[in-house]
């Protein structure tokens, strides 16, 4: 006891921590301070560790209620999953590949793209997108000088595309799938921070084209799991959540404090280190760790340094996931692959995205038998040149457009009569918001951050969107100290 509250078990030789926030990145730093020698808590606002790799119970099938796969472009992922013990759950998706609804129709999503930006303008499936003309201006990036489009401090998605290949790609493939990943226009993205390495790998291979062929390469070839050429994706069998539950168990097998249903109401310096406040408690660490979300770490650390509150990031936006399992046979012959992205401005329907999860996972239409169907809906895209506004309707609106959607999407009527059972779950800043410029800010937060004793801020608004980048640049931030010293994490 200290002050009357309770503080973190510490061993008297060693150094201590306290971890703010148990999404993945926090668990995972967790994870790395324990094996180096500290005594950790984590303090976890809600009652379910994980963040947007959640989980929920949709007809009796354990689900993801967020995020079901990883990018394959780094092994950070599935070497995790293999330390963890998960080796053989890494799994590729079915190879069927995923569309892309369009103003004018449908389409096959080419399969050799990084953000669909083209490998290959003379794919046939590019070239079924792109028509001829389309396909001749997408070529002329390789005939452009490599400081096209790479020169400048900082550029979006969008102008680095319709630079190079052309507006027929960024409206046709490249806005669907950033829609569907983001949530975002890629007017507002910074490439940098969404497609990490594209704009070096044109100056390296002096294309982009060429730059995108690089990363499918590493992402197909690499020794990070089983994925399959053309997929630059792979999941666990059993959910992306079984990643959570492996991790949890093993900080419990270190000695970790994991506690749930802690909200950090404020954090001080003191001589040793950090206090932290939580209702009526407090925990002194040596060390801080803030694994929140970009506004909420920065609202938490702004009073002890002043120097962070100019570097707020937008928040991210409200994505609501509709999840229907459905009885309908019809869906066995997977009419549009493993699922479909929709591209801004496509009339009637509301939904940025569908995975067909059965379709696009052996292990789970194995689960869910023959004829039953697990549907994926996305709602929420920030458009808009001051970033837009959130797409906000109640569980039941929502049930009714996912309907609607499915149907015309899927190409199979999708009626109430065929759901067996429905969830809705929203993820409200889980994708963060990576404007034009974040790269730099994400810097000037690092500066400050390093310059603090004591203190290391991590998460996906720091490392990019999606796991790879999460996993790889949390473990990165403790690399550096050691095992040497400790103390030093």
């Amino acid at each position: 006891m200290r002050g009357g509250h309770p503080t973190p078990k510490t061993p008297a030789d060693g150094p201590s921590a306290v971890v703010v926030g148990g999404g993945v990145a926090g668990l995972i730093a967790a994870r790395e301070l324990a094996m180096a020698g500290c005594a950790v808590t984590i303090l976890e606002a809600s009652d379910a560790w994980g963040g947007c790799v959640g989980s929920h119970v949709v007809a009796g099938l354990h689900l993801d209620s967020g995020a079901e796969s990883f990018a394959t472009r780094s092994p950070a992922v599935a070497n995790l999953a293999r330390e963890l013990g998960l080796a053989d759950k890494i799994v590729a998706p079915h190879p069927g590949g995923a569309w892309v609804q369009l103003p004018d129709g449908p389409q096959e999503l080419p399969k050799t793209g990084v953000l669909g930006i083209p490998a290959n303008p003379w794919d046939p499936e590019v070239r079924r997108s792109l028509g001829l003309a389309g396909a001749i201006r997408a070529w002329l990036d390789t005939w452009l000088p490599a400081s096209f489009g790479t020169s400048s401090e900082v550029t979006s998605v969008s102008a680095l595309v319709r630079s190079r290949m052309g507006k027929r790609v960024l409206d046709r493939l490249v806005s669907p799938v950033v829609g569907g990943v983001h949530s975002a226009d890629p007017d507002l993205l910074d490439v940098d921070m969404v497609a990490p390495g594209l704009r070096a790998g044109i100056r390296q291979h002096g294309s982009l084209a060429a730059a995108v062929a690089a990363q499918r390469r590493a992402a197909t070839g690499s020794a990070s799991g089983p994925a399959k050429a053309g997929s630059a994706v792979a999941g666990l069998k059993g959910g992306m959540h079984s990643l959570v539950t492996a991790l949890v168990a093993d900080l419990r097998g270190r000695g970790v404090g994991l506690m749930a249903g802690k909200r950090a109401d404020a954090v001080a310096r003191t001589p040793d280190g950090w206090r932290v406040t939580t209702g009526g408690a407090t925990y002194d660490a040596g060390r801080l760790v803030v694994a929140l979300d970009g506004p909420a770490a920065v609202g938490l650390l702004e009073q002890s340094l002043p120097e962070l509150s100019g570097l707020r990031p937008a928040p991210g936006p409200l994505v609501s996931l509709v999840t229907m399992v459905v009885d309908l046979p019809e869906l066995d012959r997977r009419p549009r692959g493993t699922g479909i992205l929709v591209a801004p401005q496509t009339p009637g329907i509301k939904a940025k995205a569908l995975t067909h999860a059965t379709a696009k996972w052996d292990w789970l239409a194995d689960e869910a038998g023959p004829g039953t169907h697990v549907l994926r809906l996305s709602y929420g895209r920030r458009e808009g040149a001051a970033g837009g506004a959130d797409l906000v309707l109640d569980d039941e609106s929502l049930l009714s457009a996912a309907l609607v959607d499915a149907s015309a999407l899927l190409t199979v009527p999708v009626s109430p009569a065929d759901i067996v059972d429905w969830d809705v779950v929203r993820w409200a800043g889980a994708l963060p918001f990576a404007a034009v410029g974040h790269k730099q800010r994400v810097g000037q937060v690092r500066a400050v951050c390093a310059a603090t004793p004591g203190l290391t801020v991590v998460g996906g608004w720091l490392a990019g969107n999606g796991l790879a980048a999460v996993v790889a640049d949390t473990r990165a931030q403790f690399a550096t100290a050691g095992a040497e010293d400790p103390s030093k994490l």
